[in-house]
């Protein structure tokens, strides 16, 4: 169905739901929700304000309360869980994939989390620990273990007739994993060349040998990257030993992308990708609240920087007029370069051969651009207040900036990766403050030194 087309039934549907729930027809909405798959489920409850989500997953059928707390994004599914009693916890996730698993069970609180365990059957419970065994963000925790191994010593007849005695594939299934006797793997059958050979060919005749896996420690950016870049539908993932663990399929790393994504977005403005857009204002306010503040302490700072040139506003108020012109060129070519590498270091495009490279080239097209702008802002000054010197030193003042926002927006980025810190959520705080102070420092310091 096309996005728009798509969009458009949701809206109908919540609608609808709306419409019934305030008219107490609460087994139509039942009806409706039976009717429902869990992914639009969940689109429903994320599109709904508190009091509505809360009076729909009342009326979610048990059965698939698992499948739609899997598709809930983090903040609203601990707002469902915080509301749910810990054997309902346990009920929902018990045929959960083990990936989906770790995911819920990780969002829990300390205490929430230790009644859910308690409440599971002894096989869960035991799913669950292996699923928390491994380190969020890693492959080993988008992996699930619903593979089907091989020999490589068998024909595909056998390996055709274990499939049918088996009954079922997992879903995502494109592979069959070859093993050897001690579970190490050592390549890949497809199924379409199972299904396209003499039944009597051998799997190790056939089986892809250079077929890539995915160590259990590797971050889940990295991972997706592996796939996009060789258009995987799934991969093997492995230990230390090369000991076949489980796999991870396309639809989880579908998640990674768009979480990947959401958070570069949602970052630079300082907000969690996870927030929920219908959460309440207190909840909302404090969050927005840190990122306000931080920004309050970078202006106050660029302020302290134009207060040692009072005297010279005073003297020329025309100045104050004009002030705001350089920061906000180097602010806005700033976050042109910031974002462009942003997303070269969320893509792997950049890395320790290049980023000479890359800050040679920032620094030329802040060069270039800073000319153009500071030559043109300088015609229309001169002309504007008849000024040439007063024209000469706002160019300068521009071409400065400019420079200084190619190499600051290249830099800062780089910088910050380099100390482990994100990125997309420091980079353009760090970078507006270095923008604004170089701006004004720029203009009124030279105004300062050729207009008093």
């Amino acid at each position: 169905m096309p996005e728009a087309l798509e969009q458009d039934y949701t809206l109908q549907q919540l609608q609808q739901v709306t419409l019934a729930l305030n008219s107490g027809q609460f087994v139509q909405v039942r009806r409706v929700l039976a009717e429902t798959a869990p992914c639009d489920t969940a689109l429903l409850l994320e599109s709904s304000p508190h009091k509505v989500r809360t009076q729909l997953w009342q009326l979610v059928d048990p059965d698939i309360q698992g499948d739609v707390l899997e598709e809930l994004s983090e903040d609203v599914r601990l707002g469902i869980i915080a509301k749910m009693e810990p054997e309902l916890i346990a009920a929902a996730t018990e045929d959960m994939d083990d990936d989906d698993l770790g995911e819920v069970l990780r969002s829990l609180p300390d205490t929430v989390y230790q009644d859910v365990v308690s409440s599971m059957d002894t096989q869960d419970r035991e799913r669950a620990t292996q699923a928390l065994s491994y380190q969020e963000r890693s492959a080993g925790a988008l992996m699930n273990s619903d593979t089907v191994t091989i020999r490589a010593d068998v024909s595909l007849d056998v390996v055709l007739r274990y499939l049918r005695l088996r009954g079922n594939l997992p879903d995502g299934t494109d592979d069959l994993y070859v093993v050897d006797k001690d579970n190490c793997f050592i390549g890949a059958l497809p199924l379409s060349t199972l299904l396209t050979n003499p039944p009597d060919h051998l799997v190790h005749d056939l089986m892809d040998e250079d077929k890539e896996s995915i160590p259990i420690s590797m971050d889940e950016t990295e991972v997706a990257q592996l796939f996009e870049r060789h258009n995987w539908i799934s991969a093997a993932v492995v230990d230390d030993n090369n000991h076949l663990l489980g796999r991870i399929t396309i639809d989880d790393i579908v998640d990674v992308i768009r979480e990947d994504a959401e958070h570069s977005l949602l970052s630079m403005a300082g907000l969690d990708d996870e927030e929920d857009t219908f959460a309440p204002v207190l909840k909302s306010s404090r969050r927005r609240s840190i990122w306000l503040g931080i920004n309050l302490l970078t202006a106050l700072l660029a302020a302290f920087v134009a207060s040692f040139f009072e005297n010279t506003l005073d003297i020329l108020p025309v100045l104050a007029v004009l002030n705001g012109i350089v920061p906000s060129m180097g602010g806005v070519a700033g976050s042109q370069t910031l974002t462009l590498v942003i997303r070269g270091i969320a893509l792997g495009h950049i890395n320790q051969t290049n980023q000479r490279f890359i800050l040679g080239k920032e620094l030329a097209i802040g060069a270039l651009n800073g000319l153009l702008w500071s030559l043109l802002i300088a015609g229309v000054v001169a002309l504007w207040k008849w000024d040439f010197t007063l024209g000469a030193v706002i160019a300068f003042a521009m071409f400065m900036n400019l420079l200084a926002a190619g190499i600051a927006g290249a830099s800062i980025p780089l910088i910050l990766k380099r100390m482990k810190i994100d990125p997309a959520l420091a980079g353009s705080v760090v970078l507006t403050t270095v923008t604004d102070i170089v701006g004004i420092f720029a203009f009124l310091g030279t105004a300062t030194w050729f207009l008093t």
